[in-house]
């Protein structure tokens, strides 16, 4: 680990706006901000970080939860290097209203050019895909709005189930709290994985969740599609994941052809049926995991999975953890 004592004084800086989604913005100035004192105080050395809200207009901005901040200035008032320029997401009509200002996304174009890092929080990626900045990157924003970042942007390559993504010099996180996993992970580059540690158990923070990387379940995917016609299909592969779930099985409950069930359900559910199988099974086993003692091999048996090391692959893919390591985290 590099010693804190040598660590460059890093500034942060965090665009906000009138709508804006406040803790997009407080995580992870929190986390920066924690990580300064942390080293101020332990290592009697300069504080690592400066960090600066900035606005379209300084002041007081009121954001979608309706409590205010203060923009320190504007952002066409900011002075000196940037190391991280951060995009905090929030409501579409704050985006818009933002993005009425002719000199942000010229400014957003001259800092990138600059900054050793350029990240968004949740929404705040569209500041970056409609500037042209994420095109040929890996990406990511809140799961509700990954369908319309890679429809309204073929050329960003979006990874719709990840906290957070790095490309490069590019980080992008998924929705509100995510932002904070960002910040940690960004700490942890900078001062070194003590200082991370550190900071996470101040804030009572997971240095990295062990859930790993999915930011939603299968039926949180499901609640924002229009899912009518398989509402109760779908109740049915939750309550029942050890039962039959091909697509044959599946379609004939729904008094479909296979094909034809295959098509609709991809559809409307936004998956094949055998990757939402999957999850929900998934879902369903992390739930054992969580309530339960039984062993990994019963908990893969009910709830689909057949064999303990299917299990394990599949938490492995999904989450970057095993069943024990679940349990011990999460079990009750």
């Amino acid at each position: 680990m590099r010693p804190a004592t040598t660590a460059p004084v890093r500034k942060i800086v965090i665009y906000t706006y009138q709508g804006g989604m406040m803790l997009d913005v407080v995580g992870p100035a929190d986390v920066f901000s924690t990580a300064a004192q942390f080293v101020a105080y332990s290592e009697n050395a300069p504080a690592p970080y400066t960090i600066e809200v900035v606005a379209n207009e300084a002041g007081p901005v009121t954001m979608s939860n309706g409590v205010q901040i203060v923009a320190a200035k504007s952002f066409r008032d900011v002075k000196g290097s940037i190391d991280t320029l951060i995009f905090a997401g929030g409501s579409e009509d704050g985006i818009a209203e933002a993005e009425q200002d002719p000199a942000l996304h010229p400014w957003i174009k001259r800092k990138a050019d600059t900054v050793n890092r350029l990240a968004s929080v949740c929404s705040g990626a569209f500041f970056l895909s409609r500037t042209g900045l994420l095109d040929g990157h890996r990406a990511t924003t809140h799961w509700v709005a990954c369908e319309r970042l890679a429809r309204d942007h073929p050329k960003v390559d979006v990874v719709d189930d990840a906290i957070y993504v790095k490309s490069g010099d590019t980080y992008t996180s998924a929705g509100v709290s995510a932002g904070i996993d960002l910040a940690l992970a960004m700490v942890e580059e900078d001062l070194g994985r003590e200082v991370a540690m550190q900071v996470a158990r101040h804030l009572v923070l997971f240095l990295r969740r062990p859930g790993g990387q999915s930011q939603f379940s299968a039926q949180l995917a499901a609640q924002s599609t229009k899912t009518e016609k398989f509402d109760a299909l779908l109740t049915y592969i939750a309550e029942h994941p050890e039962d039959d779930l091909t697509v044959p099985a599946l379609a004939e409950q729904a008094a479909m052809s296979p094909r034809n069930f295959a098509r609709l359900f991809r559809q409307q559910v936004g998956e094949t049926p055998a990757k939402y199988v999957e999850r929900a099974r998934l879902d369903a086993a992390r739930r054992r995991l969580e309530e339960d003692d039984d062993k990994v091999e019963a908990v893969a048996a009910a709830t689909g999975f057949g064999s303990a090391e299917t299990l394990r692959r599949t938490m492995k893919r999904h989450m970057a953890t095993t069943p024990e390591a679940y349990r011990a985290s999460f079990g009750g």
